[in-house]
């Protein structure tokens, strides 16, 4: 059990910033930055060695870590009907604690309250954008084709964003164990340091085609007319229908299977079961969890009105 500490002090996050923008062109510029962000005071978990009348676990303001790195923008502003902008980010993210609870195994082995550093959670390293886009404009700028003099393409265009980024950290384990059953079937073994593996990196392509009007709704009150303008749009998210990895096994590396089926440890205590075939197919069926991977392509249409 964990005793709560009303005496923690208030979290504190302080961020640099310097940056240089530079026009490229009439219709182009480009944007360099670097960043350091310091979190002080972050809470984390503590083990009070001697206390009186007895050692217990409380929280304390303990923790620290630094975000620091650099991103690039390109931006290129609409001529005629294209418009683009790209963006790629480089970051170390590195602290003692990712989260209020990430000590609490050392704490548990009665260890003291040791502080390393290492790479955060969310430490991504590589990240980058890219966007498209291709719009018709209306009236004396529109160029596109016209049927019966009327501009059939008029405030119509396509977008498409591709972003990546690189995985983010895991810790992996040395030895098979289960990510079910209780540590009578194996226990985890750190492999490296502690978020010393990675993930795959990520890719993934979204489209969206557009098209605005207005509508004008008469008020019959007033004799007056109220005018809005409207969006209808079909998006397709994950184009290429990516199959993107959240999150794998630790012992493994894979996000499809664990291990443990497969280990010749774990052999006897898979055969004594009522049925052996039916328990493999049954855990197998629990391995393939919708989390371990980003969500797959998605069709949306949808209407917007602004007024």
């Amino acid at each position: 059990q964990r005793i709560n500490n009303p005496d923690l002090k208030m979290e504190q996050t302080i961020q640099y910033e310097v940056g240089f923008k530079q026009r490229l062109s009439r219709n182009s510029a480009l944007t360099i930055s670097t960043f350091y962000r310091e979190m002080r005071d972050q809470i984390q978990v503590v083990r009070k060695v001697g206390a009186f009348p007895v050692t217990y676990t409380t929280y304390d303001n303990i923790d620290f870590g630094t975000v620091k790195g650099m991103s690039l923008d390109y931006d290129y502003r609409q001529l005629g009907n294209v418009w683009m902008r790209a963006n790629y980010t480089l970051q170390f993210a590195e602290g003692t604690g990712s989260n209020s609870t990430s000590q609490l195994n050392l704490v548990n082995a009665d260890q003291p309250n040791l502080r390393v550093i290492q790479p955060l959670n969310y430490d991504q390293r590589h990240a980058f954008n890219f966007i498209f886009d291709y719009h018709y404009k209306k009236g004396k700028d529109y160029n596109g084709p016209t049927i019966g003099g009327k501009q059939i393409l008029s405030n119509a265009g396509f977008n498409t964003t591709i972003s990546g980024a690189s995985g983010a950290p895991y810790t992996k384990s040395s030895q098979i164990f289960s990510a079910f059953l209780n540590s009578r079937q194996g226990s985890s073994v750190v492999d490296g340091g502690i978020n010393g593996a990675r993930l795959p990196w990520r890719f993934t392509v979204d489209a969206r085609i557009d098209k605005g009007f207005n509508v004008k709704v008469e008020n019959n009150k007033k004799g007056s007319q109220k005018e809005y303008r409207c969006t209808v749009y079909f998006q397709i998210l994950n184009l290429l229908n990516s199959k993107n990895v959240r999150s794998v096994h630790r012992s493994t590396g894979n996000p499809d299977d664990d291990g443990f089926l497969a280990a010749a440890e774990f052999q006897p205590f898979i055969q004594n079961q009522l049925d052996e075939q039916s328990y493999r197919d049954l855990y197998n069926a629990k391995l393939l969890h919708d989390d371990f991977y980003d969500m797959q392509r998605r069709f949306r249409i949808g209407l917007l009105v602004n007024f």
